[in-house]
């Protein structure tokens, strides 16, 4: 799914779409399916640091991927409990073992946009 499809309602579709644009670091796409107020909790050391509005957070992601333009995010399972979706996640920047981590997604969607993405990491 491309996030310039028409606009879905449901959860799980939502972060479907915003996964598709996210996983392909194009930060506009991923953006404009996010609420203006949204929030993303990073994975800083030790408790993640949070980034509140859609230009805190767009500074973050650019931020993410400009410092590893070849890294990829693969979502492993999406769990949806009314309008929060849990995503299993693998993030890697290289080929060997050590170039990977698993991690997992917390997002909250209202009215049709992620307004929460809280991410956390193993180890």
């Amino acid at each position: 799914m491309r996030a310039d499809l028409p606009a879905t309602t449901g959860p799980r579709e939502v972060v479907e779409r915003f996964n598709a644009a996210f996983g392909d670091h194009d930060v506009p796409a991923a953006l404009s399916l996010t609420t203006e107020d949204c929030v993303f909790e990073d994975t800083a050391p030790p408790y993640g640091v949070r980034h509140v509005g859609r230009e805190a957070v767009r500074r973050s992601w650019e931020a993410l991927f400009d410092g590893a333009p070849a890294a990829r995010f693969h979502a492993e399972e999406l769990f949806v409990a009314g309008d929060r979706v849990v995503v299993r996640w693998l993030y890697s920047w290289g080929d060997g073992e050590d170039e990977r981590i698993r991690g997992v997604d917390l997002f909250t969607v209202r009215d049709g946009l992620v307004s929460e993405k809280a991410a956390y990491v193993k180890g």
